[in-house]
């Protein structure tokens, strides 16, 4: 069906613009908080994306999408950074209002620099493989920078999300996979998969999620110093 794609996204998008106007979690209030990122990280992003298409790293199965092309990539992938963002920051507000508990900060950051060092490791094996070194060449140096040019405080907070988040994430890529909607070029990535998931998409997706949330955060606290 031609609609595949478009229905993953409005489906993925859904359930947290409608409870976005809960008077608890008041997520709607916090709008204007989210775009600025999401026009920054989506350009980036989609920068990738484009190369990406144009190098063969992937492909999109014309018989589920709508065919309206933007260069080169379908709208459907275009909405995907909008969509999985937003959802993903949802999950992140939600889980600030209702869950006291955070890691301990020293813990985070001691995750986020192995992190930053495994995805390093996996970088210099694998500078072959497109789609893998610009992953995980992509989450180092974001984590890098997180941790010690603006010493990010919330890291704790996100791994929690993080965490949550794979339910959704392997509902809708599973189906993106699987069906498949996205075709995927196994001499570009590692050829590992969690069912038919790439083994790069968990870390494509941290880093994603990574750059919105800090975004989110530095702009609510630019407006709002006591938040």
């Amino acid at each position: 069906m031609k609609y595949t794609y478009l229905l993953i996204n409005v489906l993925t998008i859904f359930f947290p613009v409608v409870l976005s106007f809960d008077k608890r979690v008041a997520f709607a209030k916090t709008w204007k908080f989210i775009w600025p990122g999401m026009a920054i990280t989506g350009l980036l992003f989609l920068f990738w994306d484009v190369l990406f298409t144009i190098y063969g790293v992937w492909s999109f199965n014309d018989r589920y999408i709508i065919g309206l092309k933007f260069i080169g990539l379908p709208l459907e992938e275009i909405l995907f950074f909008l969509t999985v963002p937003f959802a993903c920051i949802f999950i992140y507000a939600c889980l600030n209002y209702y869950v006291n508990w955070q890691p301990n900060n020293d813990v985070s950051r001691s995750i986020s620099g192995l992190l930053a060092l495994a995805s390093a490791f996996i970088l210099l094996d694998n500078f072959d493989k497109l789609y893998t070194a610009v992953t995980f060449a992509l989450l180092a140096v974001i984590l890098l920078l997180l941790l010690f040019v603006f010493k990010a405080q919330w890291l704790g907070r996100f791994y929690m999300a993080y965490l949550v988040s794979l339910i959704p994430f392997y509902l809708v890529n599973g189906l993106l996979t699987g069906i498949p909607v996205v075709l995927y070029n196994n001499h570009q990535n590692l050829g590992l998969r969690a069912g038919t998931i790439p083994f790069e998409d968990h870390f494509y997706s941290m880093a994603l999620l990574l750059m919105n949330i800090g975004f989110f955060e530095y702009f609510k606290n630019r407006k709002n110093p006591a938040v």
